[in-house]
């Protein structure tokens, strides 16, 4: 930890609380020499960048460059510069010296365990599916995968590797990856939301913010938030969202519109409706204790089971509670009857993809393990399920999550029922077919137990239409409704 400036500096923070003149947080009479020296050179050298520190609340309270940077002999990545010994990244342990109780929620968020992506099937595809070793640098003499470097490890965050003289490895820099794993053990990124150098509150509050790292086709709640009325609102009145607020607190100084941060880290004010009185909530950095499903796994789960999973603290905390908070925060606009028919609507949905999809397709899956090559994708079925869950599966249910029907719908539950039905039962047909007979005990097994769960689900309520068994009530009903629509609009 970087700590040779703050004995002198603590101190002096004492003396301006016994003498009264010290307000909210940590703040200096005056800039430092370090900092004097550093601004006098990095004003001609980094002009944009000595622009955006003088527009931050730093500047305001006399905190510089030499205050964030400053390091001790021992840290892996220190290095003299200019008779100064300093480091390149300032890290969550480092910006804990005043923002303690930020960090500590940030930290036992799945924001700062993001770079735990790095051992996962994710970062196979994009290391030797996608990639290979071509990117060799002095870090990884073997090679890595340039494709894992400049897409995975950017928003997951890099491992970082220091080399000689407190130098950082260009494969693990420049990455402001939200669970970056830095040189002194900490996890995670402040600047991946709170941009050097004027890390401004207004910027942070931005869902373009969120989107550098939630779009696309796995997670795309930026696209599937500039769907709903939230955005279409947000980006209606967006000069009514006093975004530059200190405090910013919901029903005091916005009412408009919520972003990603309103849901789900911001100050709330306490609100009183025909049902119950909604306490005031502070701001959080930890982004999951307001969800009530975790929507990234094959098959949803809690999030305190996923919380338990990673050793986090929010495995004390049930999604009873976490849905009682973002309820605490849908009120402010919504009655509460409004927002418990929106959680039916939700909760329906999830289980809806559960029961008719990802249970039964996860089993399938598993029983066609023994019939699939072993290396992870190399066969089409691989791809397919992995984008069934993966890709569809989750943007039906944040599409869900998020009140945005085009991504629940056409982007979400068609694109699952499509490639289910026209791509994995197929593919799982044809490894029943080229093992059934097979002159191996043991893949002749698996490929009749594999056609024993393909007859079990295809023959269940939910799949039974695709085999031409739907029972004839439902076919009268359907048929039915489809007489009443033609009548309703001749």
């Amino acid at each position: 930890m970087k700590n040779t400036y703050w004995v002198a500096a603590l101190a002096a923070v004492a003396l301006m609380l016994l003498a009264g003149t010290a307000g909210a947080g940590f703040s200096q009479v005056e800039l430092s020499a370090e900092s004097k020296d550093c601004v006098d050179c990095h004003k001609e050298t980094s002009a944009s960048l000595y622009q955006q520190w003088g527009s931050s609340k730093h500047y305001g309270a006399n905190i510089g460059c030499f205050e964030c940077h400053s390091a001790v002999e021992g840290d892996a990545d220190a290095f003299i510069h200019y008779d100064q010994l300093i480091s390149i990244i300032v890290s969550p342990k480092d910006c804990a010296r005043c923002h303690e109780k930020e960090v500590a929620e940030f930290t036992a968020s799945h924001h700062s365990k993001a770079g735990r992506i790095l051992g996962s099937l994710d970062n196979i595809l994009a290391e030797v599916v996608e990639g290979n070793r071509g990117l060799v640098t002095t870090g990884f003499p073997e090679g890595v995968s340039a494709a894992a470097v400049n897409g995975c490890w950017q928003c997951h965050g890099s491992q970082i590797k220091v080399l000689e003289g407190g130098k950082l490895d260009p494969a693990t820099w420049p990455n402001t990856g939200i669970g970056r794993i830095n040189p002194d053990g900490s996890e995670g990124s402040c600047s991946a939301c709170h941009s050097r150098h004027s890390f401004s509150s207004a910027q942070a509050r931005q869902p373009d913010n969120c989107g550098k790292c939630h779009m696309g086709p796995d997670h795309p709640q930026i696209e599937i938030y500039n769907e709903s009325k939230h955005g279409i609102a947000f980006r209606a009145n967006v000069d009514k969202m006093n975004m530059d607020s200190a405090k910013w607190v919901l029903g005091e100084d916005y009412s408009v519109a919520p972003t990603c941060a309103t849901c789900h880290m911001s100050a709330t004010k306490g609100v009183v409706d025909e049902k119950q009185p909604y306490p005031a909530q502070p701001v959080t950095h930890d982004v999951g204790l307001r969800i009530s499903w975790n929507n990234r796994p094959a098959i949803s789960v809690r999030p305190e089971k996923s919380d338990a999973k990673m050793g986090l603290p929010g495995k004390d905390v049930p999604w009873t509670e976490r849905r009682g908070n973002m309820v605490a925060v849908c009120v402010h606009c919504h009655n509460r009857n409004f927002v418990d028919g929106f959680y039916v609507q939700y909760d329906g949905l999830i289980e809806q993809y559960h029961d008719k999809f990802a249970k039964p397709g996860l089993a399938l899956y598993n029983a066609s393990e023994p019939l699939r090559r072993k290396p992870k994708f190399a066969d089409p079925i691989d791809f397919t399920w992995f984008e069934i869950w993966h890709h569809e599966g989750r943007r039906a249910r944040h599409g869900a999550s998020m009140m945005g029907p085009d991504y629940t719908h056409w982007h979400g539950t068609y694109e699952v029922a499509k490639h289910f039905y026209a791509k994995y039962i197929p593919e799982l047909e044809e490894l029943v077919h080229q093992n059934i007979h097979s002159d191996d005990p043991a893949r002749k097994a698996a490929a009749e137990n594999l056609q024993a769960l393909l007859d079990e689900t295809l023959g269940g309520e939910n799949h039974r239409w695709y085999i031409g068994e739907m029972s004839a009530a439902e076919a009268a009903e359907r048929e039915a409704a489809r007489k009443e629509f033609q009548e309703r609009y001749k």
